[in-house]
């Protein structure tokens, strides 16, 4: 496999992430390191019990942006100097914990006290955005790489991209939707469902896991689709076959002609909206859900459908 996780096999480990820096080191580890990347400055003391929680929590929240961001530990009591000559430059350093985002040289974001990781995340998050970097330490680049592959046909190595963004985010719906995917262009439907059932629950709802569960829907389909040769024959001389449509519709895309099967499905629908319980309709938003939303099928598709409805 293509090594694409933006150099994540060699990310730096956490000893040089997270450093405690003191007044002496302060220009070099924070000012001047802060120009390449951004710096979260948390600011504690060894009596302080919040501390003992956020510490190793923004620890974990810096070493899972691979780099993107660093950490600089200040123990206030160790030095008081730099503490009293921030606060004279502005920075308000009366409380601890107090944790400061240094971008390009100087303090952009801060804030002070235990804040749930969520909002630790978000924090970060911010600093990498305004440095000019990507939070997600490069997983979307990733992401990308292996959707062109993909789409280049070389799915083997599409897989294996997107399992190893998975080894890093195990919450990631892009990457759990494109291995799915990934296992349907192989032709192992049970395999792409199986991935999906172990996609947690909090993105189950997540619009790519619902954009492979309709592939693997579609693909189903096509197993059992009829010559379309015939069923186009079918549905000429008999035009108010509304099964027979369907049955067109379904073999139209099974061949690769998504365009055409809506277009005989917006037909179906046109002529008997609540034909088989809304069958028309609803394989309409299977197909769609399996497009990106911007694809002109779609695009053409919703408007060509809203226009009946509301007609």
């Amino acid at each position: 496999m293509i090594d694409i996780l933006g150099g994540a096999g060699d990310m730096a480990p956490a000893g040089d992430l997270v450093k405690d820096v003191t007044e002496a080191t302060f220009m070099q580890d924070v000012v001047d390191a802060s120009m390449q990347a951004p710096v979260i400055v948390d600011f504690w003391a060894p009596w302080c019990g919040p501390c003992k929680t956020l510490g190793p929590a923004l620890e974990a929240a810096v070493t899972k942006a691979k780099g993107a961001v660093t950490m600089a530990k200040i123990d206030v009591d160790q030095n008081q100097r730099l503490v009293q000559a921030l606060s004279q430059q502005g920075l308000p350093l009366q409380s601890i914990p107090t944790v400061v985002a240094f971008v390009q040289g100087r303090p952009i974001d801060m804030f002070q006290g235990a804040v749930a990781p969520s909002e630790i995340d978000s924090f970060i998050k911010r600093a990498i955005e305004a440095g000019g970097g990507s939070a997600d330490g490069g997983l979307g680049d990733a992401i990308e790489a292996a959707e062109q592959m993909l789409a280049d046909g070389d799915v083997a190595d599409a897989a294996q991209t997107f399992a190893a963004v998975l080894g890093e985010d195990d919450k990631n719906a892009a990457a759990y939707g494109g291995l799915a995917r990934a296992h349907v262009a192989m032709g192992d439907l049970d395999q792409a469902e199986a991935v999906l059932n172990g996609a947690p629950a909090e993105i189950s709802d997540a619009a790519e896991i619902e954009a492979a569960h309709a592939q693997i829907a579609l693909a189903r389909q096509a197993e059992n689709a009829g010559p379309v040769a015939e069923l186009r024959a079918t549905v000429e001389a008999y035009p108010e076959d509304h099964q027979a449509r369907f049955d067109l519709a379904q073999a139209l895309h099974a061949a690769g002609e998504a365009e055409a099967a809506v277009d005989e499905l917006l037909t179906l629908f046109r002529k008997d909206q609540e034909w088989n319980d809304g069958a028309a309709k609803a394989q309409l938003f299977t197909i769609f859900d399996a497009l990106k939303p911007n694809d002109p099928i779609v695009l053409n598709g919703r408007r060509k459908l809203s226009s009946i409805i509301f007609a």
